[in-house]
């Protein structure tokens, strides 16, 4: 690598559902964290890596921090807790559409005040928002702590994204690339297929359901022009199951197809998808469980 090229990792935090996948995956320049509109959709440190000629990216997607109700919930934050440690840079995410409020206060407080790198705040969903009411929403982000930068920005259409990037280039110290310069996320092969399956999943399942599913790959076998994948959609009661499989597999039929579509495209070949549904009581209360599930 040429002399003066720049390499850090930056924690990407903020309560649920406020964008912080979306921006991951635009500042990436493509899709590696799964997106929803459900609180919680991330359950697991993701790191995103963007590498140019002069720099390497790495970007940590993270849970949204939250009060835990959970042993599921209080994992989720020690996911937090361990991205924003000792990071070249923390991004805390912030929903302009929603409004500023407590529950970011929280999140700076816990997560972004103690640490003592670069703090830059991005004022997400400004697209959502007329006229200059953008305004009293980046105030109101002034008034949680203080930050090197504040940045409006809108992860969906594109705005402000670039800015966000430079400022973040320049936290970076020179050093060389952290991973090889062809990756673009650390996650393991069989994650990256289940999390698409639970976010296809996510799309369709309403109610309490989409909070209540895990799922694994178990088993990953490739051939000559054919990848077969079987994987579990794990959930917490019979109900629940009899909701995700749908009248005549219907449920199960789409969740297939859509998780098939886009494991082909990461895969690069034609994939043979087999699903099935597995109750595992209470899982996000069971310490044992969420062992067994990776968490």
């Amino acid at each position: 690598m040429a002399g003066g090229f720049r390499s850090g990792v930056v924690a990407v935090v903020g309560r649920p559902n406020v964008g912080k996948s979306t921006l991951v995956n635009a500042l990436v320049g493509q899709k590696v964290a799964i997106v929803s509109d459900k609180p919680q959709t991330t359950r697991r440190g993701i790191r995103g890596i963007l590498t140019t000629e002069s720099f390497q990216l790495v970007l940590t997607d993270t849970p949204g921090f939250h009060k835990p109700r959970t042993p599921l919930g209080a994992r989720l934050n020690e996911i937090v807790e361990e991205a924003a440690t000792g990071v070249d840079a923390i991004v805390l995410v912030v929903d302009a559409a929603a409004g500023v409020g407590r529950g970011d206060a929280y999140v700076f407080e816990r997560q972004v005040a103690p640490q003592p790198c670069p703090k830059i705040c991005a004022v997400n969903k400004v697209d959502a928002l007329r006229g200059r009411r953008e305004i009293p929403q980046l105030a109101r982000a002034a008034e949680l702590g203080e930050f090197d930068e504040i940045v409006p920005i809108s992860a969906k259409t594109g705005a402000g994204v670039g800015l966000l990037l430079d400022l973040l280039v320049r936290c970076l110290p020179e050093g060389p690339p952290l991973y090889p310069p062809g990756e673009v996320t650390d996650q393991p092969v069989e994650v990256r297929l289940a999390e698409i399956v639970r976010e296809k999943a996510l799309a369709v399942l309403r109610e309490e359901v989409p909070h209540s599913v895990a799922v694994v790959v178990d088993e990953l076998e490739r051939g000559d022009d054919l990848v077969h994948v079987r994987a579990t959609l794990v959930v917490e009661r019979e109900s629940q199951k009899g909701i995700v499989i749908g009248r005549g597999g219907e449920m199960l039929k789409t969740i297939g197809t859509r998780a098939r579509e886009e494991m082909e495209l990461v895969l690069g070949s034609r994939v043979y998808l087999d699903l099935r549904v597995k109750v595992l009581r209470e899982w996000q209360r069971d310490p044992r469980a969420l062992a067994r599930l990776g968490f």
